[in-house]
């Protein structure tokens, strides 16, 4: 069981699971659809959680994106998933993670042609205690005011992974210029 560990869900192209692949070898000029998740972290403030990527990450390094992102293992919850990769790549703790957009699906080449092509729920949850960033994962971090967030991403999206770009699009509130449904769903304000 133990080579399952390091494995990522393949996704048949309506989303139904099709295997499974060792994720050092998943992600390349021909990624084939897969399982992921992506979580934003917001703090007692409700501002969001940006990271730096570190510059050893596969797929675009260096570049700012939400609080965190991993794979599912076979068999395990994607809820689940969050949590691990929270204490993983942050060192932290989160309570309760509210799941916003459940089908999210994208597909970007990065600079080097390195594909992401992910069915990515994307969640929300509160920071239950301090970070303490993996180097390996995330080189830098910022606490954001989600009016920020939406700022940054308006005015220059090519410095922000495109997966979050669009998200925050996604999470949006036209009218409002900030996306609070991150905010409503973890009952804030």
């Amino acid at each position: 069981m133990a080579h399952r560990l390091d494995e990522v869900v393949l996704l048949t192209d309506d989303g139904r699971p099709a295997g499974t692949a060792p994720r050092a070898t998943v992600h390349d000029t021909g990624t084939p659809l897969h399982l992921a998740f992506s979580c934003y972290i917001l703090d007692g403030d409700g501002r969001v959680l940006l990271t730096r990527r570190s510059l050893g990450k596969r797929t675009w390094p260096g570049v700012w994106t939400n609080s965190f992102c991993g794979h599912p293992r076979p068999g395990e919850p994607v809820g689940e998933a969050v949590h691990r990769y929270a204490r993983h790549e942050l060192g932290l703790a989160i309570g309760e993670a509210t799941c916003l957009l459940p089908s999210f699906r994208y597909r970007a080449v990065d600079a080097s042609g390195v594909m992401e092509n992910e069915i990515c729920p994307v969640y929300a949850a509160r920071a239950d205690g301090p970070i303490a960033a993996n180097p390996e994962e995330v080189m830098d971090h910022r606490w954001a005011r989600a009016e920020d967030v939406e700022q940054a991403v308006r005015s220059a999206p090519w410095a922000l992974s495109p997966w979050m770009v669009e998200q925050v699009h996604r999470l949006s509130d036209p009218g409002l210029g900030t996306f609070p449904t991150v905010h409503e769903a973890l009952g804030g304000s």
